[in-house]
């Protein structure tokens, strides 16, 4: 009841934002304005949705399947950066020059070229010109970014909330109208349950009704060892272990699910996607966490949380505050893996072609 009040209180604001949506789709859709297409493969990764759907490690997929074989660079905004223009990541940046999932893919993928834009379309470009070696280029949250018109459009949705039950901004969490699904060439329901029945894939199948180009895969997410934030050591979370999650994402759900699954007891400090840890964050941090009057106890973070975490380091370490963090992967489910990586390779060979 109190959603729907929420958006019929919204309705005239998701009329305005719907209509300008509407017109900007419309001048791409009778050329009036057009998508610059590269004469090199560029693959985005993107969503309908304002967050939450797992574009990051699924872009981290693709570069996994792809690393050892052609030469890749990501390009993304660099949300929340403080800095402006074009940018190829370097070993001096921090979270603040080209943002928390760029710096995360810098540091975990050293081999790659990492760079930032808010202007894609100048962007690959410049990193073509940087890097004449350059074979594939993907695109991060690029799904509205339709001044480039990528060879390969991957669509993600929640499996918890697929964009076919969803309402458009600010009614809902849509940044555009549900039909923009049919520019996608790949959909992808990420953030599955561990196990889903072949009666419940169909029926989200049919749910989307996707065209006959389109190929819907399954996937879920993988938690590896935690790791201390800021050295090596590894640990298991064990059932006697009190765990406090800190974090800032557009939804903890499936992580929060994941740690009482494998915790004794669970508490959570969650702010604001992307938000910068402040001091008055640290400090309540760890109030929170001295005042669980346990002997086994630790706080887990994610990878894009521990990016921006590295503001306070000193503050951390100094105060021996035990912060692990969660290294997630993507795994599709049962068949999909082995059709998805086919799917992207023939792309590239279709391109190659």
């Amino acid at each position: 009841m109190k959603n729907w009040l929420i958006r019929i209180l919204f309705l005239p604001f998701t009329l305005i934002y719907g209509l300008g949506i509407s017109l900007r789709n419309f001048f791409y859709s009778q050329n009036l304005l057009k998508g610059v297409e590269f004469n090199l493969p560029v693959i985005s990764v993107g969503n309908l949705s304002v967050g939450g759907a797992g574009k990051t490690p699924h872009v981290e997929y693709l570069i996994r399947i792809l690393k050892d074989y052609v030469q890749i660079a990501t390009l993304s905004r660099g949300y929340k950066r403080k800095t402006k223009g074009f940018r190829i990541a370097n070993n001096s940046d921090s979270v603040t020059t080209i943002g928390d999932e760029p710096l995360q893919f810098h540091k975990k993928f050293p081999g790659i070229t990492v760079s930032v834009a808010e202007n894609r379309m100048f962007a690959i470009p410049q990193l073509m010109s940087d890097n004449p070696e350059l074979q594939v280029v993907l695109l991060d949250d690029a799904f509205q970014h339709r001044s480039v018109k990528p060879g390969l459009n991957i669509l993600l949705t929640q499996h918890r909330l697929p964009f076919t039950q969803d309402w458009l901004m600010p009614s809902g969490r849509l940044r555009e109208w549900r039909s923009a699904y049919r520019r996608a060439d790949i959909i992808i329901v990420s953030k599955c349950p561990e196990t889903v029945s072949e009666t419940e894939r169909q029926a989200l199948i049919e749910e989307i009704n996707p065209l006959p180009h389109q190929e819907i895969f399954f996937s879920k997410y993988d938690y590896e060892k935690p790791y201390a934030i800021f050295g090596e050591e590894e640990l298991i979370i064990e059932k006697d272990t009190n765990v406090l999650i800190l974090c800032a994402l557009a939804n903890a759900d499936y992580l929060s699910d994941y740690v009482e699954k494998v915790a004794n007891k669970v508490r959570s400090l969650e702010f604001a996607d992307h938000h910068f840890f402040t001091t008055y964050d640290m400090s309540q941090m760890k109030e929170l966490f001295s005042k669980w009057d346990v002997d086994k106890k630790i706080i887990v973070t994610t990878e894009k949380d521990a990016a921006r975490l590295e503001l306070h380091k000193e503050y951390i370490l100094s105060n021996q505050i035990p912060i692990y963090v969660l290294p997630t992967k993507v795994q599709f489910l049962g068949n999909d893996q082995m059709k998805f990586d086919e799917k992207v390779k023939d792309f590239l060979l279709s391109f190659q072609a």
